[in-house]
């Protein structure tokens, strides 16, 4: 879908959804034309409506506006004379809302294993309800043993959505 215009988009990925241009139109709030004139690219949905059409239609801002997917790294399990060093390493904490917020937290695992080391807590992850009961611990225990990828995918029943990855 990265070729499509915006209005290509959200047509085809109505579709998937097996949708209506007026079902879509009521979910959002605003009249079937307004739909019809977004996908036939005569205009674009206000910004206000972009983060809960993109939930609507099950993608995120980002890939709705641009076509391009986000890529989530797969589990691996490197052989041990591919591991990584520690500090060569990257924790991602991906924390999307379900009032369409997302919060990204890129640190260092060199970073983390001092703070943990020297018995601090990290703010970023003891600070949110989704978070708490992730140990982190364990997640660099999995990475020292040259675990990479999306380790831990959370979705609420509010809708809040959390991934943890090592790259």
């Amino acid at each position: 879908m990265e070729n499509y215009t915006l209005g290509r988009r959200i047509a085809a990925l109505r579709r998937e959804k097996e949708l209506k241009q007026d079902e879509l139109a009521e979910m959002l709030n605003v009249s079937p034309q307004a739909v019809s004139k977004w996908e036939n690219d005569l205009s674009c949905p206000d910004i206000s409506i972009l983060p809960q059409l993109a939930k609507i239609l099950g993608v995120t801002v980002d890939e709705l506006l641009t076509g391009k997917a986000e890529i989530v790294p797969v589990v691996t399990a490197l052989p041990e004379e591919q591991h990584k060093d520690l500090s060569d390493m990257i924790l991602r904490i991906v924390v999307e809302s379900a009032d369409g917020d997302t919060v990204k937290v890129n640190l260092p695992i060199s970073l983390i294993q001092t703070v943990l080391e020297a018995g601090m807590e990290m703010p970023q992850v003891n600070g949110s309800d989704m978070l708490k009961s992730i140990d982190i611990s364990k997640i660099l225990e999995l990475a020292a043993k040259g675990v990479v990828g999306n380790l831990v995918e959370v979705d609420s029943a509010d809708g809040d959505k959390v991934r943890i990855f090592v790259e």
